[in-house]
């Protein structure tokens, strides 16, 4: 028994030889250590009486009287220090008779995540980048440590992007294989300007308009919106028990700057249908058809790599491939059967539905990376490749993040599509009413200790628009998401969006950033509602509503009849119908811009074309003379509709 706390055992070992001896080696005797803590330290004044020191009352431990103490109760700005204490335990408990911390030697102290904060051999800590981490504790010559307690420097509050000379300038004007440079201002929850911040810069067209490293270099005509996010687990990253505390481990998105690139290109477009083994590719280039491209099975669905490189064709018996380079087809993969839902930015993982075994996976490198329960009917990425949202048939959303895995959310009433936001803080869902879903979770503190355990609900409802949606679509400027549905009567749903937190809707204005980190509630996206009935069309049922990538215009697609397309121009709120020529036109089923915005390909059923829809501005018309006729037979030599359709930009010849 020692005669005080304060007290080490201690003994000093050295080894001789030849008449040399060394230098001493202190050894501290202790029983076993069973916690070690982080906490409040001691007051120095208690240290002499206290029944439970902390390791600033150990003559073994050296505390660095300007650096204030970390308790664990807050977090640390950038480039402020603060001093690391612990409390060393025996006997699996701590209370005071257990407390043996001045007998174990010098404690050091490290995070698990070295990138959060740096500390010294003296426990004095300093907080580097955004995010939060384990702090481990380490004793004199054991060679082991364990985690001790927590450390979190403070998140970002708000980033601001500008394009450098070009303030109160939208969309920003970027010439082709020009750079316009963008600055992101970083600001913590306490006001101080961070420096550093792994930000990832996103584009909504990145082929044409790339943004990587905040700057703007584009190699297409057309136009985009960029932004720049911190996004766990690059930025801001948080134990998965501690996501929430003092916003570490929730992302925090930029305003979106426009920025615009005048000039035309030449597309390549692929058409397919769900009743035809073929696929024709046409080279806008050249002005010529290729020759058809035989599949090893009827496709069911088709989308295309953003880059353009690639083609993936899901059927019931296999996943196709084609190079859209070289219009080679790849071997079928027989073991992912299903529909091809979506293909994720960066090109790397395609999601596919199986609805005989009832899965939807996520393939990388043509195999299953990791799957999940449900039968997927749409899904869509976010611009970072980090998340993609799928909604399922039924009345569960699915939801996979490179930070989280797969997180599973019962919804109220059934989705049948969705549009991801602009920027990309949560997404839509069409059903009975138009829900909108915050990237921003809830959290609630759980079980209290050191440090505390968040719970977080995932993907919480940020609003609730009162519009009957069928397919949803949201334009680059962040301002609008565009639903339409076929019943109870044909409408489309103009629904402006603000969703910063509780800001008002400013209609035609790009969002302002949006932070899960300084809300005091839940995060809400504010919409505002207009109705446009769709007139002069018989639509059996609405396809899907496609807006051009700089928010000018967009095209209904339907099914049925009244050879007509109809036309929304959304700043205005003006509709109207573009007549499709050919008397045998009955409906536009499916299309697709081109990435210069200047021609809508749009499939029809009557006469199983495409018609090449000329966009000026706000208006557009159908060019008679440039009507395809891809002349797909199915499997009784009978043309088809070609209800599939996919476009790469190519370098215009003239």
């Amino acid at each position: 028994t020692l005669a005080s706390p304060l007290t080490p055992t201690v003994a000093y070992v050295t080894a001789t030889a030849s008449g040399a001896t060394s230098n001493a080696i202190p050894v501290y005797i202790h029983p076993i250590v069973t916690s070690v803590v982080i906490g409040t330290p001691t007051p120095t004044a208690s240290c002499g009486t206290t029944t439970d020191p902390s390791t600033n009352c150990c003559p073994s431990f050296i505390v660095t009287a300007s650096a204030a103490p970390v308790t664990g109760t807050s977090c640390l700005s950038q480039g402020t220090s603060g001093q690391l204490t612990a409390r060393v335990y025996q006997n699996s408990s701590t209370t005071p008779a257990n407390n043996i911390t001045c007998r174990v030697g010098h404690v050091s102290f490290a995070g698990q995540n070295s990138a959060i904060f740096t500390v010294d051999q003296n426990g004095v800590a300093t907080a580097q980048q955004p995010g939060s981490t384990i702090v481990t504790a380490s004793l004199t010559n054991s060679g082991t440590g364990g985690a001790a307690g927590f450390f979190a420097t403070c998140p970002p509050a708000s980033i601001t992007l500008t394009a450098n000379g070009q303030a109160n300038v939208s969309p920003v004007p970027v010439g082709l294989n020009n750079t316009q440079p963008l600055t992101a201002t970083v600001v913590d929850t306490k006001g101080v300007t961070l420096i550093g911040t792994q930000l990832t810069y996103l584009s909504t067209t990145p082929t044409t308009i790339p943004a990587s490293s905040g700057i703007v270099a584009p190699t297409f005509p057309g136009a985009a919106t960029i932004t720049a996010e911190c996004q766990p687990p690059t930025c801001n990253p948080a134990p998965f028990s501690q996501i929430g505390l003092f916003g570490n481990g929730k992302p925090i998105t930029s305003n979106g700057v426009q920025v615009a690139t005048a000039g035309t290109n030449a597309s390549v477009i692929y058409i397919g249908s769900t009743q035809s083994q073929y696929i024709l590719p046409v080279d806008f280039s050249t002005g010529l058809p290729g020759a058809l491209v035989k599949l090893p099975y009827v496709p069911n669905s088709m989308v295309i790599t953003q880059d353009g490189s690639t083609i993936y064709l899901g059927s019931t018996t296999a996943l196709m491939t084609v190079s859209a380079t070289t219009n080679a087809v790849g071997t079928a993969n027989v073991a992912i059967p299903g529909p091809v839902l979506a293909v994720s930015p960066d090109g790397t993982t395609v999601v596919v539905t199986d609805p005989v075994r009832q899965t939807v996976s996520l393939v990388v490198n043509g195999a299953v990376s990791t799957s999940y329960g449900g039968v997927g009917t749409h899904a869509q990425w976010t611009p970072d490749s980090s998340t993609v949202y799928i909604t399922t048939s039924s009345n569960v959303l699915l939801e996979h993040s490179t930070f989280t895995g797969w997180n599973a959310t019962p919804t109220t009433q059934q989705y049948n599509d969705l549009a991801v936001a602009v920027p990309s803080v949560g997404a839509f869902f069409s059903g009975p009413t138009t829900q909108g879903r915050s990237y921003c979770s809830t959290t609630t503190i759980g079980a209290i200790g050191n440090p505390p355990v968040e719970t977080n609900a995932f993907y919480p409802i940020a609003s609730d628009t009162a519009a009957k949606t069928d397919h949803l679509a949201a334009t680059n400027d962040g301002a609008h998401v565009l639903g339409v549905t076929a019943t109870p009567a044909l409408n489309l749903a103009d629904i402006a969006v603000s969703v910063g937190a509780n800001t008002p809707v400013t209609t035609g204005q790009p969002n302002g950033p949006l932070t899960c980190t300084t809300a005091t509630s839940q995060v809400v996206f504010n919409t505002s509602l207009t109705n446009h009935p769709l007139a002069g069309i018989a639509a059996t049922s609405v396809n899907g509503v496609v807006p051009s990538s700089n928010s000018v215009v967009a095209f209904v697609t339907y099914s049925g009849t009244g050879g007509q397309l109809p036309l929304y121009i959304p700043a205005t709120g003006a509709l109207s119908n573009v007549a499709l020529s050919g008397g045998a036109t009955t409906a536009p089923i499916n299309g697709v811009f081109s990435t210069d915005n200047k021609t809508f390909f749009a499939t029809t059923s009557g006469d199983n074309a495409v018609h090449l829809i000329s966009v000026n501005g706000t208006a557009a018309t159908d060019v008679p003379a440039s009507v395809i006729t891809p002349k797909l037979p199915d499997g009784n030599g009978n043309t088809v509709v070609p209800n599939l359709i996919v476009q790469r930009p190519k370098k215009a010849t003239s």
